[in-house]
């Protein structure tokens, strides 16, 4: 039977997280919101927080900023241990559109065994550098994964099946965790369903901030597309040799 909750990795977005919470709240879901050990100033906002929305809000304090890698991983653990088969990850900073849950929904229910990843409609507030870096990424996630599995492996909009996410074993932190689980999903046969969803690229309607690093998380995704490059090679060569086996 499919069980789900919402993970909702939080990094100093506290103008924006009460409005994320609201958006969530109608689903009548648990929760697990995960502190990847925020400025002092996001304590009480969260410790609030948690308060009133007791009978569904979880709150995961770490004591210090790991990455929103590791923030998704503590709320797949927690998740998974309460019992649910499904974690449905959304940013705290307001970016996405949470009335686009039911269709996220809908499509893992008809696909229990799929993971269901955004593929993002942006709005004119993504910088036109920041679109650039978006389609080296898909190019470079299309040669690791053989095809146009994962129409965009960037957004932080997905229901996952928790265990194999969490058998996976994504390693990469930050910016770059995103696509590491998606293309280690395709390799480990998972399907993958794409779901179009609007996003507004800083949430700046919302008090959002972007805590994209230029410079830092580049040179992090680039050596992750390497990495994941070089070790596709194995995975191509497994599924031409499936192939001949079957043909």
């Amino acid at each position: 039977m499919m069980r789900l909750g919402l993970i909702v990795p939080f990094y100093n977005h506290e103008h924006a997280i009460r409005q994320t919470i609201a958006g969530l709240k109608p689903y009548g879901l648990e929760c697990w919101l995960v502190d990847d050990g925020s400025d002092a100033r996001c304590g009480p906002v969260l410790e609030a927080l948690a308060s009133e929305e007791r009978s569904w809000l979880r709150l995961i304090r770490c004591p210090v900023n790991r990455g929103k890698g590791i923030a998704v991983l503590e709320g797949f653990t927690a998740a998974y241990a309460a019992g649910c088969t499904h974690a449905l990850q959304i940013d705290a900073d307001g970016q996405h559109d949470t009335a686009d849950i039911p269709k996220f929904l809908a499509r893992a229910a008809e696909l229990p065994h799929a993971a269901v990843l955004g593929h993002p409609v942006y709005d004119e507030t993504m910088p036109p550098g920041r679109r650039a870096a978006h389609a080296l990424t898909n190019f470079m996630v299309l040669l690791q994964t053989g095809g146009r599995h994962i129409v965009d492996p960037q957004c932080g909009f997905r229901v996952y099946p928790v265990a194999p996410a969490l058998e996976v074993a994504a390693r990469a932190d930050r910016m770059a965790f995103d696509i590491e689980i998606a293309v280690r999903l395709v390799w480990a046969g998972v399907p993958i369903v794409n779901v179009p969803t609007g996003v507004r690229y800083l949430a700046r309607a919302a008090g959002g901030t972007s805590h994209f690093r230029p410079v830092r998380d580049n040179v992090t995704i680039t050596l992750l597309h390497t990495r994941l490059l070089f070790q596709s090679v194995r995975w191509h060569l497994g599924v031409a040799r499936r192939r001949r086996l079957t043909a």
